[in-house]
């Protein structure tokens, strides 16, 4: 009986906790891999748990539509793409509660069936894409292809199609498919919204707008343990692939889990902002996007879109207050009026007189002691009042600041425009939010973020404008931050491939117009992978960024040189008269590379073999340039490295 009574009391103290777990389901977007590592962590941790979450994860089959099944309430979170907003203006009620990828992974890769093969070829061709990859059909219409001439077919999560001629393209990952064909021996060629600067945000989890009415502390609960588990998985992706391996996929290898993981990094940026961030800015830029090739309207708003796990300070209510000030101020003349002509009732006149002005000293602390700072003005722009903590921000004193106009504040680095639009909406009677940089005392130029709107007096005529100014300068440093990353090789700060081809590209128009000559060097270091297998790879990317300043060193301010991966670089030179120019240019950086290199008290020497391909002469488009060069390039390896090369075609037929 003793023992009866104990395993009771067991079962007993569990059920608590039992209870205590809500069962949610999250979905994903596609099969289990390293892809969905901080989800998978977040349960296998006891992060759900401790949230007090039992939390299903389901992966993606064929036919399986993530933004149906959250619609539905089938699941409850699900993992989605930025075309969310498309389903958001089709009246679906989504959510986005956090961005994991600063950079979208998707791209079309088709088979490498001839040299000069590019997006365009895919008119009229079969494209196997996935649900919710509207981003790629973006990039087709911004390419100039009609999507009603393409045969688009339901994604089967699997390149055997691609591979075998079933279809002519697919959707993609970067993390993914590269990996997959490249086991495979396949040629192929990848085409990537962002070479057209359709730059948008990747594996944006999302939930309903009934999930986060009904459940917000679920909602609120659920975002930040799935962010914990993406934290630890990026910085221990050895320990998470083995947990893959063991627990959820099985179609995966190792090798496959480490090449997802390490691109993922590129893609996620964690070293310059925290997992989950969404800039609103970010979003409404792909709304414009979007709705440039006539998929939104104009405008769409993003109200509720963007899910607030710590709203924005409501400054709304200093408006309201400070209207009631102005207002009760107005009702103490009246009241003073009042008792004038009607002595009789004094009494009662002074009791309202003396409560006003105790609301009036409430009203009056809360601004003064508000953590933003607060500058009113009259109607002709003169500023009446500031709060301490203006003061404290601008570096200005109260003598300095008050009866004069805002103008001293402004920099001389904002367009006119905005303060245009500014006052435009403020003479309609209208408030105003929006971006200015402003003028410190001490000329220190920083970014705001400015709240303005007119006060009004019970005929609606305008007697006083309120501005809160909220300094958000260290995140504009964070976005421009991010933006270089995404143009910028980050060990060498030169262009990446991205920018590179860009310039390639506005150089070749230039040249056709103008009917002048260009040339296109491709740089690749000998001996690179001998430095990195016997110093190690510190010692080699110190290499790579003392390579890179000597290839600066020999170019005029017009060219462009840029690291295009590994060891390898291009350079760019959009004007030269003859081939002399290029070839000096080209043993000029040859020769500075010889020389030796002194790292952290090394003596290293290498060498170089450059390619030159010729505007007209060896191509008129960048691929065709970038290939030539490339190809020169192995003809001065094939001759012994350490040389430069012209691009000689081929005597026969390719």
């Amino acid at each position: 009986m003793k023992f009866i009574l104990i395993q009771l009391l067991c079962v007993l103290l569990t059920l608590p906790r039992a209870v205590a777990s809500e069962g949610v389901t999250l979905q994903l977007k596609w099969e289990h891999a390293f892809q969905f590592a901080g989800y998978y962590v977040a349960k296998e941790k006891g992060y759900y748990e401790q949230a007090g979450l039992n939390v299903e994860v389901k992966e993606a089959q064929p036919g399986i539509d993530p933004l149906l099944e959250v619609v539905s309430g089938r699941a409850d979170f699900a993992t989605g793409t930025s075309s969310l907003l498309l389903a958001r203006k089709a009246g679906k009620p989504v959510v986005v509660l956090g961005v994991i990828f600063q950079h979208s992974p998707y791209v079309l890769i088709a088979l490498e069936k001839k040299p000069l093969q590019s997006i365009h070829d895919l008119n009229d061709k079969r494209i196997m894409i996935e649900p919710l990859s509207e981003e790629l059909l973006a990039y087709l219409k911004r390419e100039g292809i009609a999507l009603d001439s393409l045969k688009l077919l339901a994604h089967n999560f699997k390149t055997d199609a691609l591979i075998g001629g079933g279809v002519d393209a697919i959707s993609a990952y970067l993390t993914n498919e590269p990996f997959i064909l490249d086991q495979a021996g396949v040629k192929y060629q990848i085409y990537t919204p962002r070479s057209v600067g359709i730059d948008f945000y990747g594996d944006n989890l999302f939930t309903s707008e009934q999930q986060i009415k009904q459940h917000p502390e679920r909602v609120k609960a659920f975002r930040a343990a799935s962010l914990r588990g993406w934290e630890y998985a990026m910085a221990n992706p050895d320990e998470v692939i083995q947990l893959i391996l063991r627990k959820y996929s099985k179609h995966k290898s190792q090798a496959q889990l480490e090449f997802e993981a390490a691109q993922m990094i590129a893609l996620m940026r964690t070293d310059l902002i925290a997992v989950g961030y969404m800039n609103p800015g970010r979003w409404r830029h792909i709304a414009d996007t979007y709705a440039e090739i006539g998929m939104l309207p104009n405008h769409f708003s993003l109200d509720g879109f963007l899910y607030e796990a710590s709203p924005r300070a409501d400054l709304s209510w200093i408006y309201s207050l400070l209207w009631t000030a102005l207002s009760l101020l107005a009702l103490v003349g009246i009241i003073a009026l009042y008792i004038h002509r009607l002595n009789g009732r004094l009494a009662k006149s002074l009791a309202e007189g003396l409560l006003t002005e105790q609301r009036l000293k409430v009203f009056s602390t809360a601004i003064e002691q508000s953590p933003t700072p607060v500058l009113i003005t009259g109607p002709n722009r003169v500023i009446q009042y500031v709060n301490p903590k203006f003061l404290e921000e601008t570096g200005y004193s109260a003598a300095e600041t008050l009866g004069r106009t805002p103008t001293f504040l402004r920099s001389e680095d904002t367009d006119d425009s905005a303060y245009q639009e500014m006052w435009d909406y403020l003479l309609q009677g209208q408030r105003w939010e929006g971006e200015l940089q402003t003028r410190r005392k001490s000329g220190e130029i920083y970014w705001e973020e400015v709240h303005v709107g007119p006060v009004k007096d019970s005929e609606g005529k305008t007697t006083h404008y309120v501005a809160m100014l909220l300094d958000i300068n260290e995140r504009k440093k964070i976005h421009q931050r991010l933006a270089h990353s995404a143009h910028y090789d980050m060990l060498t700060q030169l262009p990446n491939r991205i920018l590179l081809f860009e310039r390639v590209n506005q150089a070749l128009v230039r040249a056709k117009r103008n009917q002048t000559r260009l040339a296109l060097l491709f740089i690749d270091l000998d001996k690179f992978k001998l430095v990195n297998d016997i110093h190690g790879h510190a010692i080699g990317d110190l290499l790579l960024e003392d390579a890179a300043k000597r290839m600066l060193g020999g170019l005029r301010d017009s060219d462009s040189v840029g690291r295009i991966g590994g060891d390898e670089f291009m350079v760019l030179l959009p004007e030269i008269s003859s081939e002399s120019d290029a070839s000096a240019v080209a043993e000029k950086i040859r020769e500075s590379l010889n020389q030796p290199f002194s790292l952290d008290g090394k003596m290293l020497v290498i060498s170089s073999c450059i390619g030159i391909a010729l505007f007209p002469e060896h191509g008129v488009e960048v691929a065709e340039l970038a290939k030539n060069a490339d190809e020169a390039m192995y003809q001065a390896k094939s001759l012994g490295g350490d040389r430069v090369s012209f691009f000689v075609p081929a005597s026969g037929p390719n």
